[in-house]
């Protein structure tokens, strides 16, 4: 038996190029200078900043210290 059921147009499967446009807005991901672009730089600095603060409470040593700059 056949299945004769039209094929799910959501489904990944059926997706043949990827999206043009970010996840986030409606704006089209691009290099350079772009407000996409500073939008993810932002988060990976801040993702930079916690993870220097979670190492320094850990180790109770500041990151100056680390770079032997004090």
């Amino acid at each position: 038996m056949t299945d004769s059921a039209p094929a799910d147009s959501s489904s990944p499967a059926a997706q043949s190029s990827p999206p043009t446009t970010s996840a986030t807005t409606n704006e089209v991901p691009a290099f350079g200078w772009s407000s996409y672009a500073e939008r993810i730089n932002g988060r990976f600095a801040m993702v930079g900043i916690l993870v220097i603060v979670a190492i320094e409470l850990w180790s109770g040593s500041t990151v100056i210290h680390w770079l032997h700059l004090g």
